[in-house]
């Protein structure tokens, strides 16, 4: 009986905690954010670092906070930019999502870098990417993608050369 009752007690906790709003230690809001025409750009032997693109449309507007991958030892959102005659790369806390906007990560702006690679990318594998968000009230969610890897957007990889 005392089982029942705390079993009960324990449900109800629950319940209460998702209607009223629990701590984001204790409940994982949904992601609201949709991840369109991703892709990781594959790698040479001996590269140690790439980039991943894609298209991202929030519908409550937030933004790109973080990002994890265990293909790679170390994972960041990254701005590409001129600066006068030189091209500066850089991480950055986040990134703006706003509400119902798509904001496209892509080579030469806002993109995601792993570097530290643990293996070499090759065309046709995919990475799988964890993306942490945070929406305007501070809470956080995630969304898990599984990446494909290409030698650029939408284009095989070039044929291997053939010798005699």
């Amino acid at each position: 009986m005392a089982r029942s009752i705390r079993l009960f007690a324990s449900s109800l906790f629950l319940v209460c905690a998702a209607v009223l709003g629990a701590p984001a230690s204790m409940a994982q809001p949904a992601a609201t954010v949709d991840v369109k025409d991703a892709w990781v750009r594959a790698t040479v032997p001996g590269q140690s670092g790439t980039g991943a693109f894609m298209t991202l449309t929030s519908h409550t507007g937030g933004k790109l906070v973080g990002v994890s991958t265990p293909a790679a030892g170390v994972a960041e959102v990254h701005e590409m930019k001129m600066d006068g005659n030189t091209m500066k790369m850089r991480s950055v806390p986040s990134i703006d999502l706003p509400a119902h906007a798509a904001v496209e990560l892509k080579p030469g702006g806002y993109h995601v870098m792993l570097m530290d690679l643990k293996q070499p990318l090759t065309n046709g594998a995919s990475v799988p990417v964890t993306l942490q968000f945070e929406d305007a009230k501070g809470a956080r969610s995630s969304v898990d993608v599984n990446v494909p890897v290409r030698s650029a957007a939408g284009t095989p990889a070039p044929a291997k050369e053939h010798k005699h």
